[in-house]
């Protein structure tokens, strides 16, 4: 069979839970992974004959997306600010909006010591690494396996991070200064659990993602806190947040003595960033 003539039947297989453009997304990620082929290198060789061994690799990819198993932990890699990541079950999927934070930094920082709190796949820290050769970049996560994977994925792209295994909410002292702190920290309600995917719910890992509805800023409250001592001067807190509580969490960090404090939207126009100065000196 060739390639091309099992699109039609991959997309059938799945138009009942996907929609066309998502399958044919899938389609070309597969195509890659498993032939090493392009959506042009189809199309410039459409008679591209598929082996019995590839057609079993495609069908067990098939079942899992049936029970929306995602796709980037399916084939256990995904792409984030052009780098190749392993991923897995014990750390999330990087989002586009995460690649948006990395990119707010990047612009505005050089040559400076950084710390990513939650580093989860290690999406934020590495990208930094590769992008800012003069940083020296610093990650923490609470989960071990996270951090098997985070280091892995630091020698797949060639980059220094020192990690360390880490509960940030049972930590009061981060023993150094940085000149830029970042978290992706978990700020998912349980009452928006309505509003995620199956794929998310079923799959992701729910410490990295849900905190509880009456204290949903707990994570960002700490690391500010540890902000206020481990900052320099002129240090710079970036976080990324719940859309729905960029009010609240702008207003914690003024109360928090935190100087130039501003709120940023996501392509999507969603409250999805926030930085903030710490001007104060160390306490």
């Amino acid at each position: 069979m060739t390639v091309k003539n099992y699109k039609e039947i991959f997309k059938n297989e799945l138009l009942s839970i996907y929609d066309e453009q998502e399958i044919d997304s899938f389609f070309y990620i597969i195509l890659e992974k498993i032939h090493n082929l392009k959506r042009i290198d189809l199309a410039l060789n459409p008679e591209t004959i598929m082996d019995g061994s590839d057609l079993k690799q495609w069908k067990s990819i098939v079942s899992d997306l049936k029970v929306e198993k995602p796709i980037q932990y399916i084939l256990g890699e995904t792409e984030f600010y052009g780098l190749r990541l392993e991923v897995n079950e014990n750390t999330l999927i990087p989002r586009p909006e995460t690649e948006e934070l990395v990119e707010l930094i990047i612009k505005e920082e050089g040559k400076v010591k950084i710390l990513d709190i939650g580093t989860g796949s290690g999406c934020i820290a590495i990208s930094l690494a590769k992008n800012l050769p003069n940083a020296e970049v610093f990650a923490i996560d609470v989960s071990e396996k996270a951090l098997i994977t985070a280091k892995r994925n630091a020698e797949i792209n060639a980059v220094k991070v020192t990690f360390w295994l880490k509960n940030i909410l049972e930590t009061e002292d981060l023993e150094q200064q940085f000149d830029v702190i970042v978290s992706n920290p978990p700020y998912v309600r349980n009452l928006e659990k309505a509003e995620i995917k199956p794929n998310v719910l079923e799959y992701e890992p729910h410490l990295a993602l849900f905190v509880e509805d009456d204290d949903a800023l707990l994570f960002y409250r700490k690391i500010a806190q540890l902000a206020k001592k481990n900052l320099n001067p002129e240090g710079k807190l970036y976080f990324e947040i719940n859309q729905y509580l960029g009010k609240e969490t702008v207003q914690l960090l003024e109360d928090l003595g935190f100087g130039a404090v501003e709120l940023i939207q996501d392509i999507y126009g969603n409250d999805r960033m926030i930085s903030a100065i710490r001007s104060e000196v160390p306490q």
